[in-house]
């Protein structure tokens, strides 16, 4: 299993009429999660897509429990439960400053060659970073 955290203050432009982080902004979140996650483990996505790689979202699930608010310090936590084949999966903790979940949700999502647009296996140099944890 691997976890990362993230951070992500909230800016102003993210917020609703209510003062809460709009809805939408969530599945922004989760993106800048999987990236810094893939970063922390030494490999970028512009990485894998120079690979030839390409990891579009299959599915987006979100659970709200309590409002983010504008210029709120939130810690992402992403977690990488199964070693992943053709498809990852992630999953995700929002936490506010009190450091009250506030936030879950999950991506599912696949890994596509880029020149035929099929379903792959992820990038063997992927699979190799992410061994030490499964």
């Amino acid at each position: 299993m691997y976890i990362s955290e993230t951070h992500i203050r909230v800016r102003y432009g993210e917020t609703d009429q209510m003062g809460y982080v709009y809805y939408g902004n969530y599945a922004m979140y989760y993106e800048v999660a999987r990236v810094e996650s893939l970063r922390q483990l030494g490999l970028t996505y512009k990485e894998l897509e120079a690979m030839g790689v390409m990891m579009p979202v299959l599915e987006n699930k979100s659970k709200y429990i309590s409002p983010a608010y504008y210029d709120d310090l939130l810690k992402i936590v992403t977690t990488i439960r199964m070693k992943p084949s053709v498809r990852i999966s992630f999953e995700f903790e929002i936490f506010n400053e009190q450091k009250k979940l506030i936030h879950t949700g999950e991506t599912l999502l696949a890994f596509v060659n880029i020149s035929d647009g099929r379903p792959c296996r992820p990038p063997e140099v992927f699979q190799k970073v992410l061994a030490p944890y499964f």
